[in-house]
């Protein structure tokens, strides 16, 4: 019999914790493995009071594990890992940021209708300012509209959505989302504060994400936009292993260094079996306020080439304005508003909705 984390975790499952409930209840149990006679597992718990208080049923997990055949001896390491959220107030007492659970394949959310992924493949090209926009504007053109905000390591969408408030988790296994603007948000960002870092390795970023998809109460909703981080690693994939997604969308300016970055987010969704449902050319062009002079800054029209060259849709252009900065610092998108900017974002709201993808 091969020792791994479920044989190990049935042999100790039923031992009492200090603080009440049983080692396998808890979910504890990380990294189990045995090399040449020597059974290694990390204690993962949530701070270090619980590390001091979880010491005393060390020596009974040891003995029970070293008596497992194969197993000449066993090393334990308990862990509180940085950065992680701690109750506050009204804030969630569920461990966000755990280890991914298993499950059978990608999982609709319920009540939710479609979710679109909104990705770049590089950071810097307004791919979090476009999704609070969109949200926005489907919310003013009648959608019950999700936001989540994916990038787990930077989150941005508490400030540009103007939310500050910290989610409530009555019962401490789901979290009530926040309202702004029409918009329903959730963020990791929400149960930080602000400025502080999130350092965690891949399988808390995904094990972060599965939560923030599952153990949110997102009630009926025509789309959840999902703001991912920039690249193509772990939350990205653990997305579409995860949650049906519907579709993403492609966010990139003209220029062909971004487009670089594009082209693999596209080949990235490709070959995880989501669609790309098209690409946007973000700060397509700038008009000075002064003399009306319209200027391409980062070019233009490389976007819709590039949509052009792989057969995919091309939803639009959005311009570079100061009032989209002013907007998103102030907490109060652009698309709240009127003028050439919100249209824009109005136009790309309801090819959306014409295409019943919110």
């Amino acid at each position: 019999m091969a020792v791994d984390r479920e044989v190990a975790l049935r042999e100790v499952s039923d031992i009492v914790l200090p603080q009440g409930g049983t080692l396998g209840a808890a979910d504890l149990l990380r990294a189990v493995t045995l090399e040449a006679g020597v059974l290694r597992l990390v204690i993962e718990v949530a701070d270090s009071e619980a590390a001091r208080a979880i010491a005393p049923v060390e020596a009974e997990i040891r003995r029970r594990l070293e008596a497992l055949p194969g197993v000449d001896r066993v090393q334990i390491v308990t862990t509180a890992p940085a950065g992680r959220p701690q109750p506050a107030g009204g804030a969630p007492s569920l461990q966000i940021g755990r280890h991914p659970t298993r499950q059978a394949g990608p999982q609709p959310i319920p009540g939710v209708r479609n979710i679109i992924a909104i990705g770049s493949g590089k950071g810097g090209v307004g791919k979090s300012t476009l999704t609070s926009n969109l949200a926005v504007a489907l919310a003013r053109a009648g959608r019950r509209v999700g936001l989540l905000d994916a990038d787990i390591h930077g989150p941005s969408q508490p400030r540009m959505m103007g939310v500050s408030g910290r989610p409530a988790s009555p019962d401490g296994q789901r979290i009530e989302p926040l309202r702004a603007h029409g918009v329903t948000i959730m963020s990791i960002g929400l149960m930080l504060t602000e400025g502080e870092a999130v350092v965690w390795r891949g399988p808390m970023l995904m094990g972060a994400l599965q939560q923030l998809l599952q153990q949110v109460n997102w009630g009926e909703l025509d789309v959840l936009l999902i703001d991912l981080p920039p690249g193509t690693g772990d939350v990205q994939l653990s997305l579409c292993q995860k949650a049906a997604v519907t579709g993403a969308i492609i966010v990139s300016t003209p220029q062909d260094v971004a487009l670089l970055d594009a082209r693999r987010a596209i080949d990235m969704f490709n070959k995880l079996k989501a669609p790309v449902l098209g690409l946007v050319e973000n700060m397509s062009s700038y008009v000075c306020p002064n003399c009306g002079h319209e200027a391409h800054l980062f070019g233009h029209g490389g976007v819709a080439a590039e949509a052009r060259a792989l057969g995919l849709p091309f939803l639009g252009e959005i311009p570079l304005q100061l009032e989209v900065r002013l907007a998103g610092d102030s907490g109060r998108p652009v698309a709240l508003g009127e003028g050439e900017v919100s249209d824009a974002y109005g136009r790309l709201a309801q090819r959306l909705i014409a295409q019943d993808l919110a």
